[in-house]
C-alpha cells in the first residue's frame, strides 16, 4: 500500500507540479488514496444502501437530524465568518489574489479552507440519511455528482491553491449552507414545518452563488495576478456544470409544479390554493416537503 501511495503521489506531483508546503502533514492531505477511497465507499453505499433498506422500515433519525443539521449550520457560519473577516482585514484583492502574498491572512484562509474540505466529507451523511429514511427519490444525479466531486476537488485545491482566489466560492457556499442546514435542522421538528418558507429561495441563492463565483473567477482571468490560470479555467467549467444542473432542478421542482398546480386550481374552479394558505401550508412550503434537495 505504501508503494502504491508513493507511486500515485509521484504521478500526481509530476502532472500537477509542486504542492504547497504549508499543508504538509495535515489530516488527509498528504496522500490522495484516502480521499479517493472514501469517495468510492460513498458511491458503494449509495448503490447498496437502498437495496439493503428495500424490505426494511425507514428509520426516523429525527433527533440525529436535528443535531446534524444544526451542527453543520454552526460550522458553515464559522467558516463564512472567518473567511470574510480574514479577507476584509487582510486586504485581499477582489479581482485576483495569488497564494503567496498576504502572509498571516493566507494562513488564516488555509486553516478555514481545510475545515471546508473536511466538511465535504461530513456532508456525505446527507445521502446516508436519505437512504435510512428511504427517501430514495432525493438521491438524484445532481446530489451524488455534487457531493462526490466536491471532496475530491477540494483535496487538490488544498494541496496546490489553498488560499488566495480560492476563498471566494467557499465563503459564498458556506453562507448558503447556513441557510440550507438551518432550514433542514428546523424542518426535523414537525411543529415548525408550516413556518419554514425559505427553501425555494435557497435554490435561488445557490444559483446566484454560482454566477457570482464564475464572475469573480473570470475577473482573475482578465486581470491576472499570478494565481494559476489552469485552476481558474477548471473552476469556470465546474461552475457551469453546477449552473446547468441546479437550473434544471429549479425548473423541475418549482416552475413545472406551479404550472400543474394552476391547472388543478382552474379545473376545480378555485384559486384559493394560489392566493392563500391551504391547511396552514403555503404553496411553496408544500413543494419543499415533497421535492428533492438541490444540494
Amino acid at each position: 500500500m505504501e508503494t502504491f501511495n508513493y507511486k500515485l503521489n509521484m504521478y500526481i506531483d509530476s502532472w500537477m507540479g509542486p504542492r504547497d508546503e504549508r499543508v504538509q502533514g495535515w489530516l488527509l492531505l498528504d496522500n490522495y488514496p484516502p480521499t479517493f477511497a472514501l469517495t468510492v465507499m460513498y458511491l458503494l453505499i449509495v448503490w447498496l444502501g437502498p437495496k439493503y433498506m428495500r424490505h426494511r422500515q425507514p428509520v426516523s433519525c429525527r433527533g440525529l437530524l436535528l443535531v446534524y443539521n444544526l451542527g453543520l449550520t454552526i460550522l458553515s457560519f464559522y467558516m463564512f465568518y472567518e473567511m470574510v473577516s480574514a479577507v476584509w482585514h487582510g486586504d485581499y484583492n477582489f479581482y485576483c489574489q495569488d497564494t503567496h502574498s498576504a502572509g498571516e491572512t493566507d494562513t488564516k484562509i488555509i486553516n478555514v479552507l481545510w475545515w471546508y474540505y473536511f466538511s465535504k466529507l461530513i456532508e456525505f451523511m446527507d445521502t446516508f440519511f436519505f437512504i435510512l429514511r428511504k427517501n430514495n427519490h432525493q438521491i438524484t444525479f445532481l446530489h451524488i455528482y455534487h457531493h462526490a466531486s466536491m471532496l475530491n476537488i477540494w483535496w487538490f485545491v488544498m494541496n496546490w491553491v489553498p488560499c488566495g482566489h480560492s476563498y471566494f466560492g467557499a465563503s459564498l457556499n458556506s453562507f448558503i449552507h447556513v441557510l440550507m442546514y438551518s432550514y433542514y435542522g428546523l424542518s426535523a421538528v414537525p411543529a415548525l414545518r408550516p413556518y419554514l418558507w425559505w427553501k425555494k429561495y435557497i435554490t435561488q441563492g445557490q444559483l446566484i452563488q454560482f454566477f457570482l463565483t464564475m464572475s469573480q473567477t473570470i475577473c482573475a482571468v482578465i486581470w491576472p495576478c499570478g494565481f494559476p490560470r489552469g485552476w481558474l479555467y477548471f473552476q469556470i467549467f465546474y461552475v457551469v456544470t453546477l449552473i446547468a444542473l441546479f437550473s434544471n432542478f429549479y425548473i423541475q421542482t418549482y416552475k413545472k409544479h406551479l404550472v400543474s398546480q394552476k391547472k388543478e386550481c382552474h379545473q376545480n374552479g378555485s384559486v384559493a390554493s394560489l392566493n392563500g394558505h391551504v391547511n396552514g401550508v403555503t404553496p411553496t412550503e408544500t413543494i419543499t416537503h415533497r421535492k428533492v434537495r438541490g444540494d
